[in-house]
């Protein structure tokens, strides 16, 4: 389901406070100044998140790069939060403007493919996994667009061989 408030809302505003004071905010997003309130990842996700970054996590530490659960990256004003990155740097602070690679885990009725030009833009690869058709996905930025590639060559894997080692739900 899809809300959109126009405009300055007090109830709307006490409501994101709410959900900062609770926690339960960690994978809202803001585009372009528009926020977007997203769930937590359901069981099957965060399995599917943590196998994920258990294989991926020796080949990023062989390619030098850094791995991070899901992060905000861009700025405070626009930011999406992937359910993972790798960094060529250890981010720090709480805002991180690029990564090597992103990764996105398909939810229900979640924005991951709506998300491709910001990260075009911020990111070197991506990799959407989607649990109901079981596939693996990966790309490559040219700066503006992302271009279907067979595997992250910043990780030295296929998609394939990604979707061969996940617990499919």
């Amino acid at each position: 389901m899809r809300t959109v408030v126009i405009g300055p809302n007090p109830e709307v505003e006490a409501i994101i406070a709410r959900r900062h004071a609770l926690g339960v905010d960690r994978y809202d997003e803001v585009w372009e100044g528009e926020y977007h309130m997203t769930p937590g990842p359901s069981g099957p996700h965060a399995v599917l998140d943590h196998a994920l970054a258990l294989f991926l996590g020796p080949r990023a530490g062989a390619a030098g790069l850094i791995g991070t659960s899901a992060f905000n990256l861009g700025p405070p004003n626009d930011y999406r939060v992937p359910d993972g990155g790798y960094h060529r740097e250890a981010p720090t602070g709480t805002w991180v403007p690029t990564a090597a690679v992103v990764v996105e885990i398909v939810s229900p009725d979640d924005e991951t493919y709506e998300k491709f030009g910001f990260y075009a833009r911020r990111a070197d690869e991506l990799i959407v996994v989607d649990p109901t058709k079981r596939t693996v996905e990966c790309y490559v930025s040219d700066g503006q667009h992302l271009v279907t590639s067979s595997g992250s060559t910043l990780l030295g894997v296929s998609a394939h061989e990604i979707a061969q080692a996940l617990p499919w739900p």
